[in-house]
């Protein structure tokens, strides 16, 4: 077979390219996954590299599965012993065969991300701290941060005494995970790293039998992930990185687009090789994504083209506020439906932030068209299905206290917080974990708990002990679903579901899914599928079959294309997010992220921002996304015709005259009268792009930052 057919010069030359590090920049819609999966390919079948001597890493198990399907069906199934899945997945393997040189064994459960909140919570709490002061989310934040930098407890910088609170929180948060023999999402990165730092013999053992690495999405990687590729490079130094900085969003979780210049540095003999035609969108869409993303300095210029031709020109619209948008975007993808001219799966709704989809939904519940919402109430975010996993999870290490306390008392069986307070009490003064003392208890027989634990609740956690020793002893024996069927069964978790509602007939329904899943194991253990359900992200569960309009964020839209795309909101302070605003780095990457929901969309896109918003229940002026005036008129719809205030001031649709000048009419210290908010003192006036922006403070409903030309204001003195 011809591992080059229909790859286009610069594919070929990727695929083609010799030992040593390769750095292939690849512009989105690129046919990146193409050249990495024909690499693969090649490696076997052209070079003779046994599949054992090869890992090829990515960021989802939808994108590990579809290289996988690929490369199988180039080299009709001979790529048996390829290490082929997602960090955390490839890490998760390592650690669990490497267990005897860890502080935990290799039965540890992965907590989830409420699990890890609620632990967060749980010291808080221990700590006395006020959860409003200390939020939870920033403190794990930090948290998550300084394990992505390879920062251990004992190493974290104290500059303040939030510092040293997070110091605290950190350190017990540790404690609590290690007593649990569990990991959170970033211990896999950070103890994978430490065991291969601190076992010299162990990282040449990986580093030898790697005879080469592949890895997707190069620019979203971490510092953890990047200092892991490195060691696992350290001996032959066969490493293929394919990535877009251009397309690095996930700075807020640890990603570093820097990971591609460190490359060039750590490995300045490598090949680079760019991917510049795009084989989803039109030109004109292109050229609109070049014209945002060319204003970021420090990247590698790139010239998208396509064969596909100009294509139809953005349509940018103006709407009187966030309602109307939403109505706007619902009946357009009504008439189209209706007209024959697109399904209704076609088409995608992207936003800066979560809030920003409720009015979207609103419009579509009004009309009564269907929709999916990426990102929402996950299927394994939802309650029943938690009670059931944390039931295996506790199975498969009763050490366990989080999954514990989820279920010691689901359904009801009489032991309240009482009753878990005595058995957390005296299991902490036997140097046990809860779970430890419930497979020693035995009903009606004499122990050392007997006294500790007052008799009625004693009967209760007996009881439920007998029932984890009997899962404990099968657990081996039984498949996923086998044991899974015999838990359902032995707490009569059906009765406990379906009382007689509509809700709980669907919750019974998402428990049989589940067992559908667990029924793909059958050859397999428990803790692969605990692990595999663990690591699952928004996209692994996205119904692609499911065919209706898609609404998500720019950052869950990754990965994904539509032939048609709308990209609402775009106004300052939303995108660009206000947070952003102070951050150079971050603005960037403000930029990146909407060049990224561009080239989403194959054939239609529609870019719109709104008049006005609506805060406390009161119309405010927005301005426009600053981004809107980098795309060239000649690429929007109807320039000539669509013209407002705004539009102007952010000269989206140039004309030959420029602003005319403002005078400054309002100052500092004014008091002035609006006709909504009543009475207010000016606090700040600016002169910006020819008109004067104010910042008042009305007595009746705070500050507002308005615009004097549009604000309708009275001086009063």
């Amino acid at each position: 077979m011809d591992y080059l057919e229909g790859l286009n010069p610069q594919q070929q030359q990727a695929v083609m390219a010799g030992t040593g590090p390769v750095l292939v920049l690849a512009g989105p819609g690129s046919g990146k996954t193409r050249v990495l999966t024909h690499r693969v390919a090649y490696l076997i079948a052209q070079l003779g590299v046994q599949p054992y001597h090869i890992l090829a890493v990515t960021f989802t198990n939808k994108a590990a599965r579809e290289m996988e399907a690929r490369v199988d069906g180039l080299i009709g199934g001979r790529s048996r012993g390829l290490t082929l899945g997602t960090f955390h997945a490839v890490c998760g393997r390592i650690l669990r065969r490497e267990a005897e040189y860890l502080p935990f064994d290799g039965n540890y459960v992965i907590f989830d991300a409420d699990d890890q909140l609620r632990i967060v919570k749980q010291v808080l709490r221990e700590f006395n701290l006020d959860e409003k002061r200390y939020r939870p989310q920033s403190i794990h934040a930090s948290i998550s941060r300084a394990k992505n930098e390879l920062i251990f407890v004992d190493d974290f910088p104290v500059q303040s005494y939030r510092d040293e609170v997070v110091k605290r929180v950190y350190t017990r948060y540790q404690q609590i995970l290690l007593a649990s023999n569990a990991v959170d999402f970033d211990d896999m990165l950070l103890w994978t790293v430490f065991l291969l730092e601190d076992q010299p013999a162990l990282r040449e053992r990986y580093a030898r039998r790697y005879e080469h690495l592949l890895v997707d999405e190069f620019q979203d990687t971490n510092l953890a992930q990047y200092t892991l590729l490195r060691h696992l490079a350290s001996f032959h130094r066969n490493i293929f990185v394919v990535g877009d900085a251009d397309q690095s969003i996930y700075r807020w979780r640890g990603a570093d687009y820097r990971n591609v210049r460190r490359f060039e540095q750590d490995f300045p003999d490598a090949q680079v090789i760019l991917l510049e035609q795009n084989y989803r969108s039109t030109q004109n869409i292109l050229d609109a994504a070049m014209a945002v993303i060319d204003r970021n300095p420090y990247r590698v210029p790139k010239k998208l083209f396509t064969q596909r031709g100009a294509g139809a020109k953005i349509v940018v619209r103006e709407l009187y506020d966030d309602h109307e948008m939403a109505s706007f975007v619902v009946n357009r993808i009504a008439n189209d439906v209706a007209a024959g001219s697109a399904q209704p799966g076609d088409f995608a709704i992207m936003y800066r932030t979560n809030a920003q989809s409720r009015l979207l939904e609103e419009a579509f519940l009004a009309v009564g068209l269907p929709y999916k919402l990426v990102g929402a109430q996950r299927f394994y975010g939802r309650r029943e299905i938690r009670d059931v996993v944390a039931y295996l999870r506790l199975v498969q290490n009763p050490r366990d206290e989080v999954s514990l306390t989820r279920v010691i008392n689901v359904p009801r069986r009489g032991i309240g917080n009482k009753s878990l307070l005595a058995l957390q009490t005296y299991a902490q003064r036997m140097g046990l974990t809860p779970g430890e003392v419930l497979l020693q208890l035995e009903e009606g027989a004499e122990s050392p708990a007997e006294t500790a634990i007052p008799s009625r609740a004693r009967v209760s956690l007996a009881a439920f002990g007998k029932l984890l020793r009997g899962w404990c002893a099968q657990r081996d024996e039984f498949s996923p679903l086998e044991l899974m069927d015999r838990i359902l069964a032995d707490i009569r978790y059906r009765e406990y579901l379906e009382d007689g509602s509509e809700e709980g007939q669907e919750r019974w329904e998402n428990i049989m899914e589940l067992r559908r899943l667990a029924g793909e194991y059958r050859s397999r253990r428990l803790v692969d599928f605990l692990e595999d359900i663990a690591l699952i992200s928004d996209q692994d569960t996205l119904d692609e079959a499911a065919n209706v309009p898609t609404l998500l964020t720019l950052h869950a839209a990754k990965g994904l294309e539509f032939p048609v795309v709308f990209i609402v909101g775009l106004n300052e302070g939303t995108l660009p997010h206000s947070r952003s605003f102070e951050d150079e780095e971050a603005m960037q990457e403000e930029r990146r992220l909407l060049y990224v929901g561009i080239t989403r969309a194959r054939d239609c896109l529609y870019l719109l921002y709104s008049l006005n918003k609506n805060l406390y229940g009161y119309p405010e002026p927005a301005e426009p996304s600053r981004y809107l005036g980098d795309i060239p008129p000649e690429l929007v719809e109807g320039t000539s015709r669509r013209r407002s205030v705004f539009a102007r001031r952010r000269q989206l649709w140039v004309e030959d005259d420029a602003p005319a000048a403002v005078e400054q009419q309002f100052h500092p210290g004014m008091r002035v009268q609006h006709p909504s908010w009543g009475e207010g003192m000016v606090l700040t006036s600016k002169l910006d792009e020819g008109d004067e922006v104010l910042d008042i403070f009305f007595e009746d409903v705070g500050l507002k930052r308005v615009v004097a030309s549009l604000a309708r204001l009275t001086v009063i003195s």
